[in-house]
């Protein structure tokens, strides 16, 4: 079950195993990894949505904002969805309609909406509505650093879905928790 982060990992003994890393102490495990593109830039094919794995909808314009630069970044996103794909999942992109105007590239995010990678929300409207109703509807995980605080009342199954991540020099990390409240079990109140 997938969970929101914010333990650190010195809490803990890690032990490394092909690409995770499982934080023993507090049942947690968190996935790395680097884009693997060819060396002449191509990109991999996209295989499309593969029907026994597990959805991920991806929060695109907090992901593309994750790095600390002046204009959100279409490099993240593509890393994200890459890290997302390697690790068998299938990635559903959703972004709000004002990155359009935001990103670094726009000719790439116009590419990607144009052949369906990236689904936009309408002008006007929350992204955030759509990427957590599509988690509702789908039963799929979330993967952003966003709380939803002004939505999560409403859609609270969410909580227990959510995927959060980091982006550091072209590396992204990935946390998932096998028990969510693991964390807060021996904590006394």
């Amino acid at each position: 079950m997938l969970v929101p982060s914010g333990h650190t990992h010195a809490e803990g003994a890690i032990v490394r195993q092909r690409n995770r890393v499982r934080s023993h102490s507090l049942g947690g495990e968190v996935r790395r990894g680097r884009r693997t593109d060819a060396l002449d830039g191509a990109r991999p094919e996209p295989s499309g949505p593969r029907p026994d794995s597990e959805r991920v909808i991806v929060d695109a314009s907090n992901v593309a904002h994750a790095t600390e630069k002046a204009s959100p970044h279409l490099q993240n996103v593509r890393l994200v969805r890459d890290r997302l794909t390697l690790d068998g999942l299938t990635p559903i992109l959703v972004a709000d309609a004002a990155l359009r105007h935001q990103i670094d590239d726009v000719e790439g995010y116009e590419a990607l909406v144009n052949t369906g990678e990236i689904q936009q929300a309408p002008a006007g409207t929350d992204a955030d509505y759509f990427i957590l109703s599509f988690a509702r509807e789908l039963d799929a995980s979330v993967l952003s650093n966003d709380r939803f605080k002004d939505r999560i009342a409403h859609f609270p199954e969410v909580k227990d879905r959510i995927i959060r991540y980091m982006i550091v020099a072209g590396e992204v990390v990935l946390e998932r928790r096998a028990n969510p409240r693991a964390r807060g079990a021996g904590k006394a109140r």
